[in-house]
């Protein structure tokens, strides 16, 4: 399945080595066209992967159809998907593949495409690239392949970036001490989430902490997938709990009470404190409820709304000079971070959010009227 931001599939069943390769080199041929058009003689790729079971094959394969088109490869290993992102604008790079299903089920992978801007591609640019795959993909000759170097401290980079956050009072976080819940359904967030938390001096109890990519329940961020978080919140005592998808960009929460709140509360609880920060609207997507129209309406702010997809939401966040977006997913994005959905930022805000309301998770919910949106998913015809 072919899509603006990047190809998915079943492993072995439509989604394969050669498919991978084919999409891979594509894009690397693409992004060394726009490098040289731009002046500069090599293109460098940041490539990066979620946990899953088949990452670590569809990792070799990127990165040897990157250096068969003459690319540099950047390989920050196993991260969280804004973590690649980040990486993508801190190296200066044509772009990044990160190799990820995010939340779908373990059967599936896939690869995002991600633009020399950190964001993921627009239609402009996809359909550019798709032209290159579906042609003859030009090949580097023996003296112009590629080469890979190892790149050990995205992540650290990343969680140094969060902890520089002008709103976000680290010391005050610190002597709070929150005792937190956390659930990393096995995936990418094993290896951030709990560095980040441990640096926020949280007293964290945590679950499906490995990075083994055996999740062992749906991996989608939603209540009806965070039963064993909810017990975990009751049993520890923790005033907290916080759930991320496999590859990191969502985030749900779980209050005190030991209940899933629901995804849209996550980016609009965010959105409450970066509104009284910095000034701008939020930008958020039709698929949204009006939770987060009551919060900017608070705050004397507008929302507007931007079509489904992250990189419309970014985009539009762009244009619009909003200082946080994102998507009623628990997917929130924060604009002087990078334009990504990045939940480790996100769970940092929530902290920042418990620190100055001095109120429980379920009080500042409460008060709050709730709303109801449906959400469902259709298989897609057959042609």
């Amino acid at each position: 399945m072919v899509s603006v931001s990047g190809v998915r599939g079943r492993v072995g069943d439509g989604l394969t080595p050669e498919v991978i390769a084919q999409f891979a080199a594509g894009f690397g041929a693409w992004a060394l066209q726009q490098a040289r058009a731009a002046g500069k003689e090599t293109a460098s790729i940041v490539v990066g992967r979620d946990s899953r079971v088949s990452g670590q094959m569809f990792h070799r394969v990127v990165v040897s159809a990157l250096e068969s088109v003459g690319c540099q490869v950047l390989d920050v290993g196993m991260a969280p998907t804004p973590t690649i992102q980040l990486a993508v604008e801190h190296n200066h790079a044509a772009g990044g593949l990160a190799i990820t299903a995010s939340h779908n089920p373990i059967e599936w992978n896939a690869l995002k495409f991600i633009s020399p801007t950190g964001l993921f591609l627009d239609p402009v640019e996809s359909a550019a690239m798709r032209s290159i795959v579906e042609g003859v993909i030009p090949r580097a000759t023996w003296d112009k392949l590629g080469s890979t170097t190892s790149v050990s401290d995205a992540v650290d980079f990343h969680i140094s970036q969060i902890l520089k956050l002008g709103f976000i009072d680290v010391k005050a976080i610190r002597a709070r001490k929150f005792k937190v819940a956390l659930d990393c359904v096995r995936g990418a967030g094993g290896a951030f989430m709990p560095r980040l938390l441990d640096e926020l001096g949280c007293d964290v109890t945590g679950i499906n902490l490995e990075t083994d990519g055996k999740f062992p329940h749906a991996p989608e961020p939603v209540p009806e997938n965070l039963g064993e978080l909810e017990a975990l919140v009751s049993r520890a005592g923790a005033e907290v709990g916080f759930a991320v998808d496999p590859d990191v960009d969502r985030l749900a929460l779980v209050s005190e009470k030991g209940r899933a709140i629901g995804e849209d509360y996550t980016l609009a609880l965010a959105a409450k404190v970066v509104l009284q920060h910095r000034p701008g609207p939020v930008v958020t997507n039709l698929s949204t409820s009006r939770i987060v129209d009551d919060i900017a309406e608070e705050a004397g702010r507008k929302v507007v709304r931007a079509p489904v997809g992250e990189v419309n939401v970014a985009t539009r966040m762009r244009s619009e000079g909003a200082p946080v977006g994102g998507e009623g997913n628990g997917g929130v994005i924060l604009t002087e971070m990078h334009l990504g959905r990045d939940a480790p930022v996100g769970a940092a805000i929530i902290l920042q959010l418990l620190l100055e309301e001095k109120r429980t998770l379920s009080e500042i919910v409460a008060s709050y009227p709730r709303y109801s949106i449906v959400k469902d998913k259709l298989d897609r015809p057959k042609a």
